[in-house]
């Protein structure tokens, strides 16, 4: 039986920014022992309201109750005291320290003023064997896979008794093994009376894992249900604002002959002897677990990293490929797993991003004719409905989603032949997905060829013409009998 009193109760929460409104009016609560999904589409406001409750930026108006009691966060250590810990997408981590160094950085144990690496140490076990998981350490942060370090972030929010845990995208960017432990895990501070806020755009992940759900539309709240009251297509119905009767849309244009041929692709124990092809108008889809040398493929097709033996034939013809610049010139596009390290200029404007692939036929006289630039990036943004008030907004200060599509601009602008899509719809909603899935079917249907990296096999299934399954750096199988397949035979493939 919940608590009458909300672990956090936010009532009215008011923020602005520079030709954005926000957030308008929204409540938000949360019980002791409760899962909280925290669903909307890019641009809805979700990162906004939990950078106030994590102390990240004070809104404008509205109010924060912590068990009925007012608080009034001026920092993120305000959060922090309140117990509230905020777990982002991209982790808080320092890479050359340690685990136990992680979790207890910045509220170090001491000893007579010394920090006490030894009772750290027994501390951080403690909460590792409290979560049920075992970790080293004594490793450096950097050398710990994705779900370890998330690991590390639950135990860092642990170590300062946090109530309230958000996890922001917690999924992204593991492997359907590395979730079912998360879930676990999640299932067990559910049970010790920790409330949990869940933001993600996998539905299948809320349905499962969620006791109550809250939609943002625009800044506004929309709608709040128990996951038991509602159904996948109200669910979307609530975030887009529309029925939205398939995820994937139909297609129904000609493959032709191949283009692009790849034959035995090689770079030490991440690609080992890869080899196929892409014919025009196909969506070929690169599939398998993290770590199966995916997107390892694609960056050697690229340029981004040197291949130590193979061929890349174009049409008919041997490129010699050794920089994403020799790719570019080439008709190759790449659309990079992540955005924000690889794929943008994170403090420069977003239309000086656009033009970053385009700048040859954007300048004249060694110059950039911005209102050119303007005029074309304008086109990409009604196309792609990106959701910024103006084109200097600097990319950083985008939702993740919005990011996302000014990458794609980009690559779209350029109008290569050939576009490799790594992870194109990781961290956004599910109305954006489905106007990308639409983008991608018109550019085969133009005689352009995809290939898309993805590890997200409902969208393998019901976007890829083809699918080749990759682990441990080797293709292990080809699915051409789309039909029939499933994820069970994507699975199969993907462990052998």
């Amino acid at each position: 039986m919940m608590d009458s009193t909300p672990l956090l109760d936010m009532r009215g929460i008011v923020k602005s920014f520079p030709g954005v409104q926000a957030l308008r009016g929204v409540d938000l609560n949360l019980h002791e022992g409760e899962v909280l999904a925290l669903l909307g589409e890019n641009g809805a406001g979700k990162s906004t309201l939990i950078k106030i409750l994590g102390g990240a930026c004070r809104a404008d108006q509205g109010n924060i109750f912590i068990h009925g009691k007012p608080t009034d966060f001026t920092a993120l250590q305000d959060a922090q005291e309140s117990g509230i810990a905020v777990i982002y997408q991209e982790f808080n981590l320092v890479p050359t320290l340690t685990a136990y160094e992680n979790i207890f950085l910045g509220h170090e144990v001491t000893r007579f003023g010394f920090v006490s690496h030894r009772k750290e140490r027994q501390q951080a076990l403690a909460l590792f064997q409290r979560m049920g998981v075992e970790i080293d350490v004594d490793i450096p942060c950097r050398s710990l896979s994705t779900a370890q370090q998330q690991l590390v972030e639950i135990a860092k929010a642990l170590a300062f008794k946090a109530r309230i845990i958000v996890m922001d995208e917690p999924s992204a960017t593991l492997t359907s093994f590395e979730v079912g432990r998360l879930f676990e895990i999640i299932r067990d501070l559910k049970r010790q009376g920790i409330g949990i806020i869940y933001i993600s755009h996998r539905l299948e992940e809320v349905t499962t894992i969620a006791d109550r759900v809250s939609v943002l539309r625009d800044g506004q709240n929309v709608g709040e249900k128990d996951i038991s009251q509602i159904t996948r297509p109200e669910l979307i119905e609530m975030m887009v604002g529309r029925p939205l009767k398939d995820e994937f849309p139909s297609r129904n244009s000609p493959i032709g002959t191949t283009r692009l041929k790849i034959n035995q692709l090689r770079r030490g124990r991440e690609v080992q002897d890869v080899s196929f092809s892409v014919r025009r108008g196909e969506i070929l889809a690169l599939t398998g677990l993290v770590g199966a040398g995916r997107t390892e493929t694609g960056r050697l097709i690229f340029g981004a990293d040197v291949k130590e033996s193979g061929e890349i034939w174009l049409d008919g013809k041997l490129l010699d490929i050794r920089s994403p610049r020799d790719a570019i010139a080439m008709g190759i596009g790449f659309l990079t797993e992540d955005r924000k390290l690889q794929g943008l200029v994170l403090m420069h404007p977003v239309r000086d991003n656009f033009g970053l692939p385009n700048l040859g036929w954007l300048s004249r006289f060694g110059f950039v004719q911005q209102q050119f630039e303007r005029d074309h990036f304008s086109r990409y943004i009604e196309l792609l409905k990106i959701k910024i008030p103006h084109m200097e907004q600097v990319a950083c200060n985008l939702s993740g989603g919005n990011q996302q599509k000014v990458v794609l601009a980009k690559w779209l602008a350029r109008n290569c032949d050939i576009l490799i899509f790594d992870e194109p719809t990781r961290g956004i909603d599910v109305g954006a997905k489905f106007e990308i899935y639409k983008l991608m079917n018109e550019l085969v249907a133009s005689g352009k060829s995809v290939i898309m990296i993805s590890s997200e096999f409902p969208e393998v299934l019901g976007m890829a013409d083809r699918v080749i399954v990759m682990h441990d750096g080797k293709i292990t199988g080809e699915i051409t009998d789309m039909r029939s397949a499933t994820q069970e035979h994507i699975m199969q493939l993907a462990v052998a």
